[in-house]
């Protein structure tokens, strides 16, 4: 593969991207269970499970508040974090992570992820992911996440590139337009072949 002389490093985003997360349903599952609406539950867990605001605290303490809050029995918060990790880890999106690893080592190459505690052991054993790239950034490790520009300065940083050295993908409009707040170049995720060939003209040019 060639070597851009306008990009040093490309990053990707991994939910919806480097893993297709297609919903479970497990909302309305166990809101039905528990004699709530999905409304009720999102309200009672959301305070808990924000992505990028977890810094500090650990699954098992979560785990304990969130059987807290819905009244859950030890195997209930066993069964329902089950489905919620079934969820958020979804399937390996194997063409493109195939293609993201080996733009190495033409390229640096990085990972910046919304996360949610205890992200970086499931997705290493489920996947790999840190066997894909150079370097790893999870929001609920740093305190800080997408679209927020600290977020985008702390990966490059963790890179040794600048932002306008960096190429980012992302599935969400509002973290593509964060990204360029930042000084990014940024591409929106639709589709494995969409992306791998925006990535690709970028890289060429």
């Amino acid at each position: 593969m060639p070597f851009s002389l306008s990009f040093a490093a490309v990053i990707f985003d991994i939910g919806g991207v480097l893993e297709i997360t297609p919903p479970t349903g497990w909302e309305r599952r166990w809101a039905g269970e528990l004699g709530l609406t999905v409304d009720d539950l999102e309200q009672r867990l959301v305070p808990l499970w924000t992505p990028g605001e977890t810094g500090g605290t650990t699954l098992e303490l979560i785990e304990r508040e969130t059987a807290e809050v819905l009244g859950l029995d030890d195997g209930q918060v066993r069964r329902l974090m089950s489905d919620i990790w079934a969820e958020y880890l979804g399937t390996l999106n194997e063409p493109l992570a195939e293609y993201f690893a080996g733009l190495r080592p033409a390229y640096r190459t990085g990972i910046l992820s919304n996360s949610f505690v205890g992200a970086r052991e499931r997705e290493r054993a489920a996947y790999g992911l840190e066997d894909l790239c150079d370097v790893i950034v999870y929001s609920h490790e740093v305190g800080v996440s997408k679209p927020d520009s600290r977020a985008y300065q702390l990966v490059c940083d963790q890179l040794a590139v600048r932002p306008h050295e960096a190429l980012f993908l992302d599935d969400k409009q509002m973290h593509v337009e964060g990204a360029e707040r930042a000084g990014l170049t940024a591409l929106r995720f639709t589709t494995t072949e969409q992306a791998i060939a925006d990535v690709e003209r970028h890289l060429k040019r």
